[in-house]
């Protein structure tokens, strides 16, 4: 356990080198990776979701790719196509972007809901089925999608469903004062890049990924979470509650939380340090006066410690 947490920790200094000030969001992106799930992250343009996502890559010694969405994408650019080959007389199947270990969605929400949705079964069963035929995606396979908020222009809102195949949403924010002087005077983020090395191969991060469930879940914790989400179905506040997926996915959460940080059970504070992320993009308030974020804030005070 204090040799994945030694692991994580030189992780995050390596990737806080290049993204000033954002230790805790780059601790959640890893929980999300260790948790065999997808992080979306939604913020204004220019404050380093794009570097974020080539850091990681580069630290991590993943197969990455990325995949610029516009209105114009279609499904067949992100999963691949059959082209005709002459001199064998058949169709040949040329592999998409999403055959990689890492992909980055940049800019997920400025394609056509039927190209986002191009995406669903990839996250999900992680593989694509092309003309019939099943094809597996690498392992580890993990998405990262940025998103810009919905009012800018140019933009189609995620539907639920796609949404809901992320496991967490975070934003980065704007830098403090101190972090964005260091930035100013510093060197360019993205030339620092190619100087990084792995520091961690990929079947560390499968062992890592399995020992994430093997974290020791006790009752009272069950009982925690489940009165986090009978309160979120029962309450005037939301229109809609938790689902069950949801609640595998702030233990699952919490497990990777508590492995990264070298223990081996879960601690209430492991799960009240994810959940904001996992359910702040599934919970929709009753009312648009309602700020969502204060809401799990709210409901995280509400529901008692065992």
């Amino acid at each position: 356990m204090l040799l994945i947490k030694e692991t994580i920790d030189n992780i995050v200094a390596q990737t806080s080198q290049i993204i000033l000030g954002k230790e805790r969001q780059i601790r959640l992106v890893l929980t999300g990776l260790m948790a065999r799930g997808h992080v979306l992250i939604e913020d204004i343009p220019g404050v380093g979701k794009t570097t974020l996502a080539h850091v990681l890559a580069r630290i991590l010694g993943l197969s990455f790719q990325r995949i610029q969405f516009t209105s114009d994408l279609l499904p067949a650019d992100i999963i691949g196509v059959s082209i005709y080959d002459k001199e064998v007389g058949q169709f040949k199947f040329h592999v998409g972007p999403i055959f990689a270990q890492m992909v980055l969605a940049d800019e997920i929400n400025r394609a056509t809901p039927k190209t986002q949705s191009a995406l669903l079964e990839a996250m999900e069963e992680h593989q694509v089925t092309v003309e019939g035929q099943t094809r597996p995606l690498p392992a580890p396979f993990f998405v990262l999608a940025t998103q810009n908020p919905l009012h800018q222009i140019g933009t189609f809102p995620l539907p639920e469903s796609q949404l809901d195949r992320f496991m967490m949403r975070l934003a980065l924010g704007y830098p403090d004062h101190e972090t964005e002087r260091a930035l100013l005077k510093g060197k360019n983020r993205r030339d620092m890049i190619s100087d990084l090395e792995s520091s961690i191969t990929v079947e560390d991060i499968l062992e890592i990924q399995n020992a994430v469930p093997q974290v020791h879940v006790a009752e009272a914790l069950i009982d925690y979470l489940q009165a986090i989400l009978e309160l979120s179905r029962q309450s005037p506040r939301y229109r809609t509650g938790l689902s069950p997926r949801a609640g595998l996915a702030i233990r699952q959460c919490a497990q990777a939380w508590a492995l990264m940080a070298g223990r081996d059970h879960v601690i209430p504070e492991d799960v009240q340090s994810v959940l904001p992320s996992v359910i702040g993009h599934r919970l929709i308030a009753m009312t648009e006066q309602h700020n969502t974020q204060a809401l799990v804030e709210q409901l995280i005070k509400e529901i008692s410690i065992p």
